[in-house]
């Protein structure tokens, strides 16, 4: 990723990949002309990695809208209003993002506050 990310010319390209020699050299030329060229299978893998190490990577689209909600301070009521669903759905969405993150369950710790924390932190 950080090669990818300094902006030089890169290319990379699976020899698992390369089936076709004209195709090959017009890789190379275009990464010699300061293209980069990344196989798919590559980019697939490493924007794979990048989602596991994401914190929110498993919460839904409309998980993670409850919980940017949560972190502007609202009420279960608050968010379902906001929402236009019932508190019993937005109580299910808040029950969910808190199994899917990785937050421990002590009587010491606030769970909504530690789920807030996550998502600041993610942004």
């Amino acid at each position: 990723m950080d090669l990818l990310a300094s902006g030089r010319a890169t290319g990379y390209v699976l020899k698992g990949g390369v089936t076709d020699v004209q195709e090959f050299l017009e890789t190379l030329e275009r990464v010699a002309k300061g293209g980069s060229v990344v196989d798919p299978a590559v980019v697939q893998e490493l924007f794979g990695a990048s989602r596991r190490g994401d914190p929110l990577g498993e919460l839904s689209g409309r998980e993670r809208e409850v919980l940017a909600l949560m972190a502007e301070g609202r009420s279960n009521a608050g968010i379902a209003r906001r929402l236009w669903v019932s508190e019993g759905t937005v109580e299910k969405h808040v029950s969910s993002i808190l199994s899917k993150l990785p937050i421990s369950a002590t009587e010491d710790d606030h769970r909504r506050v530690e789920a807030v924390l996550a998502f600041l932190d993610a942004r």
